[in-house]
């Protein structure tokens, strides 16, 4: 009798194992995908994100050079118009505005292949919106600075003359635009960032980034503390 009971469960295991593994793999499926949208989207990967070095886009008010290699006597200057257009001879007018100089060279090559074959073309930026960062708020030295190498959120603030007295380390935000209509925000503490030296913390500057440094709680009150108070409190207050 103990052995029937014995094989019937043995059956039962073997029936149900593979039910059981199958939704432990679903299930680990489920964390991996949890996991990896979470990062992509910088829910938890602590970076926000973005290309590190995103290729320009031509805006409004820009111009350049527009040579063709083989027919010199189409070479001309062109300036991107209030609307996004260019006006190009022999073919008009084209959008422009939020192309890469490759894909806006491919634009033109296209709008050409009526009368040209094969166009070889190449742009050269002349008058342009200069890569740029913005550090506002409770920095010695606030403003836009332009961007000419590959830097961070702490070196930016640096560019700034650093923090002022009144500034709270620990909750410094960067905006960044993510599209035309819409924009990122990021919550840096760069006072535990400095404190433990980890600089995989510290996000690359992108052209367009603002950083704000708001103020910190004691500044704000200081002005109703008596004055031999304000030295307990910022001992006190954790900026």
């Amino acid at each position: 009798m103990n052995r029937f009971r014995l094989s019937v469960v043995l059956v039962l295991v073997l029936a149900v194992a593979p039910g059981v593994k199958a939704q432990a793999v679903k299930a680990q499926d489920a964390r991996v995908g949890t996991t990896a949208s979470a990062t992509a989207g910088g829910a938890d990967s602590g970076v926000v994100p973005g290309n590190r070095n995103p290729r320009y886009l031509i805006r409004r008010g820009d111009s350049f050079e527009v040579e063709f290699a083989y027919t010199p006597e189409l070479n001309q200057t062109v300036v991107v118009q209030p609307d996004g257009y260019i006006s190009l001879r022999e073919v008009g007018t084209i959008t422009a505005e939020g192309q890469t100089v490759p894909e806006l060279e491919r634009t033109i090559v296209a709008a050409y292949s009526r009368i040209l074959h094969d166009a070889v073309v190449s742009i050269s930026l002349k008058d342009f919106d200069r890569p740029h960062v913005i550090v506002g708020g409770q920095v010695a030295k606030p403003g836009q600075y332009e961007l000419r190498s590959d830097i961070t959120v702490s070196q930016a603030l640096q560019l700034a003359g650093g923090f002022t007295e009144e500034a709270k380390h620990s909750q410094v935000i960067l905006f960044r635009p993510v599209s035309k209509d819409m924009v990122e925000a990021k919550l840096i503490d760069v006072k535990k960032m400095m404190k433990s030296r980890n600089v995989n913390e510290d996000i690359h500057v992108q052209n367009g980034d603002t950083i704000f440094v708001p103020q910190n709680a004691i500044s704000k009150i200081r002005r109703y503390l008596p004055s031999q108070s304000v030295g307990l409190a910022v001992n006190t207050l954790q900026y």
